[in-house]
């Protein structure tokens, strides 16, 4: 019905800069907004940033505010998460999400990609 399939993980230096981006299909989303989660090992599934389906409102979590930067990218199924000084406690799967229940939960998505692996080296 809904896919969601990430890209742009892979493996940088503490201080440098990566580049998620989250295509979606089967609808055309109209009304939900999407969002970014991670999830570190051992750890639970983490809300990262949301948008708007307009982009006019964002959202981020504390930990990433000014370092991420979500957006709509350049077709309207698709959505950016540009990660500059990146620390190694933002090594995690990064999964993008679709929802119009809610901005800060995991439950309240209802959509999401397979994850891919971000990882940051000291």
């Amino acid at each position: 019905q809904v896919q969601l399939v990430e890209s742009g993980g892979g493996l940088v230096q503490a201080g440098g800069s990566l580049r998620l981006s989250c295509a979606a299909s089967g609808r055309t989303f109209s009304s939900y907004g999407m969002g970014w989660f991670r999830q570190a090992p051992g750890k639970e599934r983490e809300f990262v940033a949301a948008i708007s389906w307009s982009g006019g409102s964002t959202y981020y979590a504390g930990s990433v505010k000014g370092r991420f930067t979500i957006s709509r990218g350049n077709a309207k199924n698709t959505m950016d998460l540009q990660m500059n000084r990146m620390k190694p406690e933002d090594t995690a799967v990064y999964y993008c999400a679709a929802g119009n229940r809610g901005i800060y939960y995991v439950a309240e998505y209802d959509y999401w990609g397979q994850g891919t692996q971000v990882t940051v080296s000291s």
